[in-house]
Parts: C-alpha cells; structure tokens; sequence
C-alpha cells in the first residue's frame, strides 16, 4: 500500500490565527498526475495542491471534480508553504499562468487576473447580518457569491461564498472571488468570509488584483493512495 503525506494549512486566517480555509499540500512525486483528484476528493478539502518543482514554484491545484486553472487560497497557501521551507520562489506556475508572489509582514499575497477564476453569480445584500442570515440551500448557481459592506469607505466587505455543483456547500475564504470583487469594484478590499477568514486585496488595474492573508501549519498526516 501506498502512502503519502499530506501537509493541511489554514489559508486567510485572522490575526489570531483562527478560521482560515483548510488546504492539503502535497508533494507531486508522490500521486500520479492521473490519480491527483482522486486523492483530493479523499481527503475532502475545497482544493489540494500538488507541488511539482519546489524551486520553479510548479503546481497543479485539484478539486474533488477537476483541475483548477487558478485558484486564490491554494496559491498564497503554497507560496507560504515554499518559503516556510526554504523554496522563496518568486512566481508560482499555474495553467492560467504565471502567478507572482509578494510578502509584507504576515501577509503572503499573489497576483491574478479576474478573469482566470470562476465565474460568480454576485448577489450584493443591504447588510452584514442579512449576508450571514442566508440559507445555502437558496442558492443553487455553479459559484454565489453574497456579500454586503461593512465600511464602504474603508472597504470593509463581509460575504459568503456557496459552490454546491463543485460538492463545496460553503467555501470558507475564496481568493478567486477576492480578485475578481476587486476588480469589478475597482478598489482595495478587506473582506471577512465565511466564519471569520480575513483576506486583503489591491486593485491594480484592466483586471488585475493581489490577493493576500495569514497563513498557519495545522497538521501533518499520512494517508494511504486511493485505489
């Protein structure tokens, strides 16, 4: 039987460290590229990635039912993960393309395009409290993304993210959505998601936006290779 090791990070917590969106890393070496979404369907996460050259910052990114072109937390949670290991790789490469990483303080931030995400149904609401009121189960679009002011002058944004056709009932913290809020908005962004996750946008024009946030180890475990 064949195992591997996974490392499980939280991506976009608080400054406590709290919340965040779970995300499994996992060395390419160890799983086929032609088992790799099965492996990330075991292990149940919203994506996983698998690093394929630490140096070159090369990954594919996987959800339970296909491969993703980009997507926000696993890319800041990975570029965490490379320097947390001696690999300060200035760019990821992802199918979308190349992915530059930034740092500042606690903050890991990656750059993206808008349109390199999924695309979201955008249901802006009249408060935080009806954004956290929602049932789930009221919306059914590939990718709902709701969310409300909290400051609008300072940019302060609370929203929730459901993506019940990718088997995600309730993604924690979203970057895809980040950039792409951003960019449709056309400013700097400080958005609470989900329980609690925190993530910090820059809008940088024609569609472009860093997205960033805290980033902590929870576990490392060994699974056993899916059949």
């Amino acid at each position: 039987m064949t195992t591997v090791e996974v490392d499980v990070l939280r991506v976009f917590t608080d400054p406590e460290g709290r919340f965040g969106n779970p995300l499994g890393v996992i060395d390419g070496a160890a799983v086929p590229i032609d088992r790799r979404m099965q492996v990330a369907a075991s292990l149940g996460f919203s994506e996983t990635v698998f690093i394929d050259d630490r140096a070159s910052g090369r990954i594919q990114i996987f959800t339970a039912t296909s491969e993703m072109r980009f997507a926000g937390h696993p890319t800041v949670g990975t570029a965490w993960w490379l320097r947390s290991h001696g690999y300060d790789a200035p760019v990821l490469h992802v199918p979308a393309g190349e992915v530059a990483v930034t740092r500042s303080g606690d903050l890991t931030s990656v750059l993206a395009h808008a349109e390199w995400g999924s695309t979201f149904e955008w249901h802006q609401l009249e408060s935080p409290a009806a954004v956290m009121a929602v049932d789930p189960a009221s919306y059914s679009a590939d990718h709902d993304y709701v969310w409300a002011w909290t400051d609008e002058e300072a940019g302060a944004v609370r929203s929730r993210m459901f993506a019940p056709v990718m088997g995600v009932v309730e993604d924690e913290a979203t970057g895809s959505a980040a950039v792409a809020l951003t960019s449709r908005l056309g400013r700097d962004l400080v958005i609470t998601q989900g329980a609690g996750s925190q993530i910090s946008t820059t809008f940088e024009g024609d569609g472009w936006a860093t997205v960033g946030g805290r980033v902590t180890h929870e576990t490392r475990h060994t699974i056993s290779l899916p059949r």
